[in-house]
């Protein structure tokens, strides 16, 4: 695999993610029961996009002095543009974990335990499927194909599935799978994902909450980082946009908790940035498109989806005065 990770960007990387690890995880949160605020959620994801392109800036510095400028602005690029891909597709993931604690009604207080484990859990994950397909793409390099099929698939399929059809979760297969196979308590128990009543060992519905999380990790692994795979194959680039994207994931959830429902046009954002992600992947034979159209083109649908949404909260909230003011009269 080739890669521009040496032994010291690798080592100053580890660094900085387990340093910040220990402060977003187990630094801060302790008030409140580990409910973050709406101010220091801002303040928390400000910090991580601001420490994100510090590290490009950082990196575009040591490739400039040590492979030259052609190089270190191509690699710098293709960070930022698959930190915004998996940044963007991250917001799809943190709504999902909103339904899942919504649905469970797993109060705010106690959602921080689960969060902490479900952005530790999607770092290894990650980390082992990146590895995993930069192996297979340096050994199988027709797999790019297969991934840019799948993205073009789940694009269209983003765009055309009912929200309704996502929202019963208790009636997935899994999950009653899960609730018939584990003896499990009615009622949440704090913080505890297993209790014991008269010696016997029972896990309490947050356990199940966790697993669904973790699930949720999986899935959207699956869809973003054969997004990434279409940036650049570098494990290094791969792994470090990546992570970076998520670990913030936990200031992200408390961001947009009482948001959640003025973002409705996102997925159609989503779906098309992941359809031109697999147009991408499946043309790269005859036509490879440049990382900075890339870039402009993965913010662009970002900016032209926000904008939309704007204008749709706006006509909502201008048809919900109407009918309160027809009411009143």
């Amino acid at each position: 695999m080739n890669t521009i990770g040496t032994p010291l960007l690798w080592g100053s990387f580890t660094l900085i993610v387990v340093v910040m690890l220990m402060i977003d995880l187990f630094g801060q949160g302790k008030k409140k029961g580990g409910a973050m605020s709406f101010k220091q959620a801002a303040a928390w994801s400000f910090v991580w996009i601001t420490l994100s392109l510090l590290f490009a800036l950082g990196l575009w510095w040591y490739l400039k002095d040590t492979a030259g400028q052609q190089v270190a602005d191509a690699q710098a690029l293709a960070f930022i543009t698959g930190y915004l891909i998996e940044k963007a597709l991250a917001v799809d993931n943190v709504f999902v974990w909103l339904m899942i604690f919504s649905y469970f009604s797993v109060p705010v207080a106690i959602q921080r335990r689960v969060l902490v484990y479900g952005v530790l859990g999607a770092i290894v994950l990650r980390a082992v499927m990146i590895f995993t397909g930069s192996w297979l793409i340096s050994e199988f390099s027709w797999i790019l194909y297969v991934f840019g099929a799948f993205l073009l698939f789940t694009g269209i399929k983003m765009a055309l599935v009912n929200e309704d059809d996502e929202s019963n979760i208790g009636d997935k297969p899994l999950v009653k799978w899960i609730r018939s196979h584990i003896r499990m308590t009615d009622n949440m128990e704090g913080e505890r994902f297993f209790t014991r009543r008269n010696g016997v060992l029972f896990a309490t519905p947050l356990f199940l909450v966790l697993i669904l999380v973790e699930i949720s990790d999986v899935v959207f692994a699956v869809d973003s980082i054969p997004a990434i795979f279409a940036v650049t194959t570098d494990p290094f680039i791969v792994l470090t946009s990546n992570l970076f994207a998520i670990l913030g994931l936990r200031a992200m959830y408390f961001l947009l908790v009482n948001v959640a429902e003025r973002f409705s046009m996102l997925k159609y954002g989503l779906a098309v940035i992941l359809v031109f992600i697999g147009i991408k992947m499946l043309i790269v034979d005859f036509y490879h498109i440049p990382i900075a159209i890339s870039l402009g083109t993965v913010g662009g649908i970002l900016a032209v989806t926000l904008g939309i949404n704007g204008w749709v909260n706006y006509r909502n909230d201008r048809l919900e005065d109407d009918r309160q003011d027809n009411e009143k009269h």
